[in-house]
């Protein structure tokens, strides 16, 4: 059964060699990478989301496996709490790491969508089972109570949204910064660097149904991936020029990463 439904009118979508299109005649092509956009016409992607140089930083990043013990804690999450065969949604995917990562350990219809098409674009070419498509969290373009399990990782929440596409007994994963995550980074970057709060997103019509902790340490010994690292985080956007110059003089970092995974269900 597919799930993907038309971003205009609502209707299923249903592939046809290299396009998906619904019963009113809309259609979407295949990128030759093989995502779709399902934006809608004004907002391409092209220029919206992260940019081709951040995207292709944070694949070669995660692709060194520094961020593996939360890729593993949500894959494991994935198979507690869907079985073979159900439908699997990664939110705000970025370039496909983790979605590549669960799809490649279990055997399940897996889904990533971003808002970015670059980052769709390097997601594709993973070249996995995973369909992938371009898309906006506030109108996710699947069809109601379809997705068993999803995971939403550093993004935006969006409850109404979750809860919509989510099966019955389905699930949403979603992932915030520990109290300690990259403390080491925010030493350099700030006079005064502070500890995270682990403040849980508000949730309305979904409960948490289990909380669970990913920590560990990560040391980059080049300026790659520290620069990598930093521009996945959001202090890139809001770091004083003199943090920003310490971190230009360094050339290894050693940080602890430590992750907060909620479980959410349907109130």
């Amino acid at each position: 059964m597919e799930i993907l439904k038309c971003p205009v009118c609502g209707q299923a979508l249903e592939r046809e060699n290299r396009i998906w299109r619904c019963q009113n005649r809309h259609s979407y092509d295949i990128a030759k990478e093989g995502y779709v956009n399902l934006l809608s016409a004004r907002k391409s992607g092209d220029t919206i989301g992260d940019n081709r140089e951040m995207a292709l930083s944070r694949r070669d990043f995660l692709s060194k496996g520094y961020y593996q013990p939360l890729a593993q804690a949500v894959t494991d999450c994935l198979d507690t709490y869907s079985s073979e065969g159900d439908t699997v949604l990664d939110i705000c995917c970025g370039e496909g790491y983790y979605t590549a990562y669960a799809a490649a350990r279990l055997d399940r219809r897996c889904y990533g969508f971003d808002l970015s098409k670059q980052m769709v674009r390097l997601a594709a070419k993973r070249r996995t089972s995973a369909t992938f498509f371009v898309a906006n969290i506030a109108a996710i373009p699947l069809m109601d109570d379809t997705v068993k399990a999803a995971f939403h990782l550093f993004a935006p929440f969006h409850a109404p949204e979750f809860r919509r596409i989510l099966t019955d007994d389905g699930v949403i994963l979603t992932a915030i910064p520990g109290r300690d995550h990259l403390y080491g980074l925010k030493e350099i970057l700030y006079d005064r660097p502070y500890r995270n709060d682990e403040k849980a997103p508000p949730a309305e019509g979904l409960i948490m149904a289990e909380r669970l902790r990913v920590k560990g340490e990560l040391t980059l010994d080049s300026r790659e991936d520290i620069n990598a690292l930093f521009q996945m985080t959001p202090y890139y956007y809001h770091t004083p020029s003199k943090g920003m110059k310490r971190l230009e003089e360094r050339t290894s970092l050693t940080t602890p990463i430590d992750f907060v995974l909620l479980v959410y269900r349907k109130a």
